[in-house]
């Protein structure tokens, strides 16, 4: 080996030597080059090395590099880190002659790329090292593990101005050569090793970049396959991003037209068709809402640290965050969701993964804005098919069927009309009309808001003509629920006391009139699984019929002569819409059943006219109510009741039976046992719902009590249901005969007895 003492001269081979041009002055002479001076290396090994170093991959560099630096060196192992210069970090991606499988990382600083600088091997100085690149150091050796010589390999960097800037440390473990010896040795070894090297990190950075391009290509391809669907457009987001960073989970959010909230369109690899509940913040709050704000990547190394990471959700879930990648989705303008990665598989999220991920977004923006557009335009041509059919169904309203509600010559007084017991559905049904005219009278709705009376009474017909002939979510169901909130308002005073404003009372009473305004007869879950327009249209937003039917309302506002509401102010126009969406909306079960545990509470805690919380699920509860009040009558009105019920119920059971699907049991004429579907009804909807009513207002136990008897009817009548059934009779049979009344109120009073 070569030594200090012992130095040895490297000629330059006469062929390396550069001819002088003809023009110059001594163009006879050839050109003497300095000669290559090698101070402790030695010249043949030198030469064996760069002979060696012919493999495409600088792991395989590194591993010759550092086999012949321990043997130079003599000691325990080497390790090279790779700074790089765009991600501004350093990676070891080989220990000695050890690829590693995971790299380790860790950002190096401007600051710590100007201490790499300070420790030129001609530096004399006692440099002290960043903390950055100590941590780096210390994952490979860590604390009282071995000595380490670090000599830093320069190159220059084109930035503008060619720079010098750090390319390699070289780190010597445990070595029994002197630090000098050991840095002329390094410095020596990469004066010819450092091209071969750059050069195959270049060719591999130009790899990478290729396949991240074919990868990109790929995406795009597979993302606007499905422009057709955003939900299943999300999806494949929410999989092509996981893939790209090779992250675990995924969360997308989209901001809402209003740019109020990100809501959680693709949650942890679950679509709201799947959770129970939505996933929706704020959409300046913790990270996701950060980055909607800022437009900036966030790259979080240790969640736990982060203080805008909340770990609740974790601690709900029981999954465990490392580290996060969230980056902005935007459109040509503006942003229109988030995307946020939780831990890599194998490290933390780096630059090229931040890279990718900007990449990746705007793919994302294009294709969501794409498949937005392509709804409307579906929405559009389904509005359109919808709204012919709506126009070939239903007739004009004449100006002498107006003019028969306004001057309708008959008082229509009906004794106990304003007591809950009273049955609207003895009404003959061409008087309604006349009916609702005077129940918004009396509630002073028409002199409060100075509504015009033929304005109010063609509204009123167009609405009624709205409703079709199905056995029970008809015209007479849509009286009868109006007629409840006319009972509720008056018998509660809700209006007198402060529950409710006059405009939130004229809202109430208007949302029962059309809250099942062109009902099919059949339910939500019908619809989507028919692929009905209709589902088409709401199935993204849940509760199908009920935003049908809220649509119907405002297009029936918009017909012309039908808008009584005209003589609002725009403020209270604008606020009456949106309680008539929210209390329409509230009439679908599965919307209730969200918010039972928090109307329970609020009845038992006390109802707080303040809280908005309260007023809203008062006025959800009172909805509820009213559309389930016809369970509130007599035994034998709520025989005749549930004949029109399950009426359409059967009938919805053999649209599916032709469909080639099994209907559920209460929808089964075959199958049904009505008592016992009816007692689950009851006493596990119905009951529950009136009592919160009660404890909020005491008179309302009288509604209670119906509930209770009319339990008992029915549980008497499973006995007569059970005779009839053994004699080959349905279970609907049964119930529309004439026999069942009057057997059941023997079986009462026997029991009474």
């Amino acid at each position: 080996m070569c030594t200090p003492e012992n130095t040895e001269f490297f000629l330059v081979p006469p062929y390396c030597k550069k001819i002088l041009k003809e023009n110059e002055d001594k163009h006879d002479d050839i050109l003497e080059e300095p000669l290559a001076k090698i101070e402790v290396s030695n010249p043949s090994k030198i030469l064996q090395l760069l002979a060696d170093l012919t493999n495409k991959s600088t792991r395989r560099l590194e591993i010759k590099i550092n086999r012949y630096l321990k043997n130079e060196c003599e000691c325990s192992f080497v390790f090279i880190i790779n700074i790089h210069s765009i991600s501004e970090e350093g990676v070891v991606q080989v220990i000695q002659e050890r690829k590693l499988e995971e790299n380790i990382r860790g950002i190096l600083s401007e600051s710590a790329i100007n201490n790499i600088l300070e420790i030129k091997p001609d530096n004399e100085k006692s440099i002290s090292l960043d903390p950055k690149i100590q941590q780096l150091i210390k994952d490979v050796v860590p604390d009282g593990s071995g000595e380490v010589v670090i000599v830093p390999i320069i190159a220059q960097e084109h930035k503008g101005n060619e720079t010098d800037f750090p390319v390699y440390l070289v780190c010597i473990v445990n070595t029994l050569k002197d630090s000098a010896y050991i840095s002329k040795l390094v410095c020596e070894t990469f004066k010819y090793c450092l091209t071969t090297l750059l050069n195959t990190r270049q060719c591999e950075e130009e790899r990478r970049l290729k396949a991240e391009c074919q990868n990109l290509l790929l995406v795009a391809r597979k993302l606007f396959s499905h422009l057709g669907d955003l939900s299943d457009l999300l999806k494949e987001i929410m999989t092509e991003a996981r893939r790209l960073t090779n992250a675990e989970r995924c969360s997308l959010f989209l901001l809402d037209p209003d740019h109020m909230h990100l809501v959680a369109k693709v949650f942890d690899g679950m679509s709201p068709a799947d959770c129970s509940t939505e996933v929706r913040i704020a959409a300046d709050q913790g990270i996701a809402g950060h980055v909607a704000a800022t437009g900036e990547i966030l790259n979080i190394k240790d969640a736990y640290k982060h203080p805008l990471f909340y770990k609740g959700m974790d601690e709900a879930t029981g999954f465990k965050t490392r580290n996060i990648l969230c980056f902005p989705i935007r459109d040509e303008d503006n942003i229109v969701g988030v995307a946020q990665l939780c831990n890599k598989i194998g490290g933390n999220f780096d630059y090229f993964d931040e890279e990718v991920a900007r990449a990746f977004s705007i793919y994302c923006g294009i294709s969501i804005m794409h498949s937005l557009v392509y709804k409307k335009i579906q929405d559009a041509q389904a509005r359109t098919r919808l709204s012919n059919e709506l126009m070939m169904y239903h007739m004009q309203v004449s100006q002498q069927d107006v003019l028969d509600v306004t001057m309708c010559p008959s008082e229509h007084d009906v004794p106990e009309y304003s007591l809950f017991s009273f049955t609207p559905r003895k009404i003959l049904s061409k008087e309604t009309p006349c009916y609702v005219l005077k129940m918004m009278k009396d509630l002073g709705f028409i002199d409060t808001f100075r509504i015009k009376i033929d304005t109010l009474s063609r509204f009123i017909l167009y609405v009624r003509k709205g409703y079709r002939e199905v056995p029970y979510h008809n015209w007479q169901h849509a009286f009868s629920v109006a007629h409840f909130a006319y009972l509720a308002l008056k018998n509660f005073q809700l209006i007198e006391k402060g529950y409710l404003s006059q405009l939130e009372a004229l809202a109430y009473f208007v949302s029962c009139l059309c809250h099942d305004i062109d009902h099919r007869g059949t339910t939500n879950s019908f619809q989507q699984q028919s692929n009905s327009v209709l589902a088409s249209l709401y199935s993204s937003e849940g509760s199908v019929m009920e935003r049908h039917h809220l649509s119907q309302t405002i297009c029936t506002l918009n017909t012309e002569g039908c808008n009584f509401l005209d003589s609002l102010s725009s403020q209270d126009y604008r606020k009456c819409l949106d309680l008539i969406k929210d209390m329409i909306l509230a009439t679908d079960l599965a919307s209730h059943y969200k918010i039972h545990a928090k109307q329970l509470n609020m009845a038992q805690e006390g109802f707080d006219k303040t809280n908005p919380y309260h007023k809203y699920y008062l006025t959800s509860l009172l909805m509820t109510c009213a559309d389930l009040s016809d369970q509130t009558k007599d035994w034998t009105e709520t025989k005749k009741v549930a004949q029109l019920i399950y009426a359409e119920f059967f009938a919805q059971g053999d649209l599916e039976k032709k469909m080639g699907k099994e209907p559920a049991n209460m929808m089964d004429r075959e199958k049904a046992s009505i008592p016992d579907h009816q007692l689950e009804f009851l006493t596990q909807c119905c009951i529950c719902i009136f009592k919160i009513l009660a404890t909020i207002f005491p008179s309302a136990k009288v509604l209670v009590n119906a509930i209770k008897q009319n339990i008992l009817c029915w549980e008497s009548s499973k006995r007569i249901f059970d005779k009839y059934s053994m004699e080959g009779k349905t279970s609907y049979e049964v119930l529309v005969s004439e026999e069942l009344e009057t057997e059941v109120q023997n079986t009462l009073d026997n029991i009474k007895v």
